[in-house]
């Protein structure tokens, strides 16, 4: 029995990842900011004083680790918990073994993984155990805490942002691995650079095609590119349309239009298509776009953002989204301009001020012999009448005065109706003072 059980354990060997996990500060890779020589997290570790903090990072890039090593390095009692498998049972048990070993003496870091996954309730329940000591908490985050943690949390730790790892950092990993395997990577250049690639910045993942390729070629087979994609599986392109991640590509288009980067607005358009968002909601956001960032500099822009909108509930994907692709062309090679949007915020901004005054009375319809006797329609100036089809009569309330909310821009189609509107102003000026 004890033969076949020492048989077994010579057969099955550790995972690459599980050997591969640091066990010191120093090993942890591309977190120099956050773990480096005077750095600020580094700094809390050196002086053995934890309090609790946040670690916001991507998926793979070290956050559970540097919480055990931190719980090892200041000899406190680890307790790991996940918000996506734990409950109120789970966190009040750990509290109150945690106030048991506080009478001992003894600390207790909590790492709780996922923690913006906890409703605002549960994170509730972790202040007063935070405010009075009983535990220092480690919460580990891929979302932005400002949106998804209470500020009551927040304002009692810290957040430390650790970045996706750099190629660099990836190719320390790959030191590791070949030191481990006892023999180098089996691929070439091309392959190497495409696995740096294919990892996107996430060392957990980065670590496990490592050992794909150690896996699947012989000792003599050396790899390139297009055998890597056949022994390694194409990772997913790392999107949450519900979530952080949703917003900042969305913002990343919409700036790389309004900048006139049309490369780069079809990338972060691709991004979000590849990532399974609604196209739908591209076209949306594009027609807005057409509307606010480009108004009247460009009147087709807002036409084609529709024709763009229509032709993709006609094809649906992926036909209909060259028609995306176009709009988005089209968008950011036209001349931009919020002259439009800016004078419907000032238009509003008057109407709340001014919410009450009634239209003057030569523009208001008579249609009763009351409506006359009172004034309604005297003296308006039917201005097709006029020899320049421009009566020049106030239109405003008449406690108001005149406003300007409209200031179209020097650039494409505005430049146009900018001639057209001084040329109103100037007739409007030259009868004003013929009256008087």
């Amino acid at each position: 029995m004890s033969t076949q059980g020492s048989l077994f354990g010579e057969t099955l060997s550790r995972p690459l990842a599980d050997r591969m996990r640091p066990s010191d500060i120093s090993e942890i890779v591309g977190q120099e900011d956050l773990l480096g020589v005077g750095a600020p997290l580094r700094r809390m570790i050196d002086s053995g004083k934890l309090s609790s903090f946040i670690l916001w990072g991507p998926p793979g890039c070290g956050k559970t680790t540097l919480a055990r090593i931190l719980a090892t390095k200041t000899q406190m009692r680890f307790v790991a918990l996940s918000a996506v498998f734990s409950g109120v049972a789970d966190l009040r048990k750990a509290f109150e073994e945690a106030e048991k070993y506080r009478s001992c003496g003894e600390g207790t870091l909590l790492f709780i993984d996922e923690i913006h996954r906890f409703n605002r309730a549960q994170q509730d329940g972790f202040l007063p155990y935070v405010e009075n000591g009983t535990v220092t908490l480690v919460g580990a985050t891929t979302e932005n805490p400002s949106f998804e943690l209470n500020s009551a949390l927040l304002s009692r730790c810290k957040v430390f942002v650790l970045k996706p790892l750099s190629c660099d950092a990836l190719e320390k990993l790959i030191v590791r691995a070949e030191e481990l395997q006892k023999r180098k990577l089996p691929v070439d250049d091309g392959a190497r650079q495409l696995l740096l690639q294919l990892a996107d910045g996430d060392g957990r993942y980065f670590i496990n095609l490592l050992e794909t390729v150690y896996d699947l070629t012989g000792m003599h087979e050396t790899l390139n590119s297009e055998t890597l994609l056949k022994v390694v599986q194409k990772r997913s392109p790392v999107y949450d349309k519900d979530r952080e991640g949703h917003y900042n590509l969305i913002s990343a288009l919409h700036k790389s239009l309004r900048g006139s980067d049309t490369d780069a607005a079809l990338y972060w358009a691709a991004r979000m298509i590849e990532g399974g968002e609604d196209p739908k909601y591209l076209l949306r956001r594009l027609t807005r776009f057409a509307s606010e960032d480009v108004g009247l500099a460009d009147p087709m822009a807002l036409q084609l953002a529709i024709a763009a909108w229509e032709s993709y509930e006609r094809l649906g994907s992926p036909e209909g989204e060259l028609a995306i692709a176009e709009l988005i062309v089209y968008l950011g090679t036209a001349p931009k301009s919020n002259a439009i949007e800016t004078a419907w915020i000032a238009a509003k901004k008057s109407a709340k001020e001014f919410s009450s005054l009634t239209p003057p009375a030569h523009i208001i319809n008579a249609p009763t012999r009351l409506m006359k006797e009172l004034g309604y329609g005297k003296d308006y100036i039917y201005d097709h009448d006029t020899p320049e089809g421009f009566s020049g009569q106030n239109y405003f309330p008449e406690k108001m005065g005149r406003k300007q909310f409209y200031r179209p821009v020097e650039r494409g189609f505005e430049r146009e109706i900018r001639r057209r509107l001084d040329y109103w102003n100037s007739l409007r000026e030259k009868k004003q003072n013929a009256e008087k």
